[in-house]
């Protein structure tokens, strides 16, 4: 007689009706069998599912702790990214296995006891630090968002906020302040610069201003409570709270100070934008402020009566100071209610309370920080940068609402 131990995975996933029919769906299960020997082996879905859960002893305690197997939250992932499922988060923090990846030649493997971070250049004192002496010294968290520069796409009415703006996530991040490194070797005061280099293949590089160096930079070690992600930058990474996702840079191997910036790739043909009169901007660093709504939105449908508009909205210049919905395609505006925690530089969520006639329209949310940036239009952003504006693209984004109750992006041309 074989004992089924623990539902693995689902391979098909599952229906309301088709649980209720009783539908022999297939999974993967560890079973145990006369011998005491286990194994994994497809069983159906109604050997795993018991009539009254109250009669059956359920999983012991493992691990590593899972998902149930009825929630399938996922990333979207291609050749160099995978994008955060925003529609399907609850709150404003992003699970670690969620968070979004963009990576220049794939993912490390990174020994921890082996790792080291340099830091030379225009110091008096170059030092080398271990993994261990990070730790070492007093550690710092603070909640932030991360956001890749190029994390806009339209063009299809089937297009999710995960598939719109998915290259940005939200995490607590723990480690060392880089001041305190900083102190550590003496920076000069001639070092107005410094290289952040990676430890992966594309030896990732970008020049900061060491101003940001002295202001809230971390050598990050930890998110979300537990050692970084592989796909994070583990051991180590730069994170620098509310600037391009880019700049933060990942298994952070070595810091040089200097006088000037260094004009990497990565600086110099990649991450510049094109602006109006044939000019490039280079060193755009902060990101913009922007919002958008999360529920409803594709694929989701609505029917007639009140609706809760849910969303997101930040800015990498400070805190979110309002946020505005619009459910009459930009005609007039309301303002929504802001959720605590409102942090500096962090995803803040947005609620609004909308009564629904059935009449198709279009609904649009716009933020305003703590500066008065105002969240800007397409059409504003194409008359400033012109048609080829690429990188730091942040236009209000808006949901058709059709009246059988479909909710369709509405493409930016």
């Amino acid at each position: 007689m074989k004992k089924i131990l623990r539902l693995d995975q689902l391979t098909t996933k599952l229906s309301r009706r088709a649980m209720l029919g009783g539908a022999a769906t297939a999974a993967v299960a560890i079973v145990q069998t006369a011998q005491g020997k286990t194994v994994q082996e497809s069983v159906s879905i109604t050997e795993l599912l018991p009539d009254d859960p109250t009669k059956k002893v359920g999983t012991l305690a493992g691990e590593v702790g899972t998902r149930s197997s009825f929630e399938k939250v996922v990333k979207k992932p291609s050749d160099i990214s995978s994008r955060s499922p925003l529609q399907d988060f609850y709150g404003i923090i992003t699970p670690s296995d969620l968070h979004f990846e963009r990576h220049h030649a794939g993912v490390p493997v990174i020994d921890p006891t082996k790792h080291e971070l340099l830091i030379h250049g225009l110091v008096d004192k170059p030092l080398v630090f271990t993994v261990a002496d990070l730790k070492r010294f007093p550690s710092v968290s603070r909640i932030a968002f991360l956001e890749c520069s190029g994390n806009f796409r339209t063009g299809k009415e089937t297009m999710s906020p995960q598939d719109i703006c998915g290259l940005t996530s939200q995490s607590e991040w723990t480690g060392v302040k880089l001041s305190t490194l900083f102190r550590e070797v003496g920076v000069k005061p001639s070092a107005s610069w410094f290289l952040a280099e990676g430890g992966d293949a594309a030896v990732m590089t970008r020049s900061i201003p060491v101003k940001k160096g002295w202001d809230d930079a971390i050598i990050a070690y930890a998110q979300n409570g537990e050692a970084l992600r592989p796909e994070q930058g583990y051991p180590v990474r730069l994170f620098l709270p509310g600037w391009e996702g880019n700049t933060s840079v990942k298994w952070l191997r070595r810091i040089e100070l200097g006088d000037a910036p260094w004009h990497t790739r990565e600086e110099t043909s990649k991450y510049t934008e094109s602006i109006k009169g044939g000019k490039i901007r280079q060193f755009s660093f902060d990101i913009d402020a922007r919002s958008i709504i999360t529920f409803p939105a594709y694929p989701k449908t609505v029917e007639r009566g009140w609706i809760e508009i849910r969303g997101l909205a930040w800015s990498g210049r400070g805190k979110v100071a309002r946020v505005e919905v619009s459910t009459d395609a930009g005609k007039s505006w309301q303002l929504a209610t802001l959720q605590d925690p409102i942090l500096d530089k962090a995803h803040t969520a947005f609620r609004y309370l909308w009564n629904w006639n059935g009449a198709e329209t279009e609904i649009m949310s716009r933020v305003t920080d703590e500066t008065g940036y105002i969240q800007p239009t397409f059409a504003q952003l194409i008359e400033a940068r012109g048609p080829d504006g690429g990188y730091h693209f942040n236009p209000i984004a808006a949901w058709q609402i059709k009246s059988d109750g479909r909710v369709l992006n509405r493409p930016e041309r």
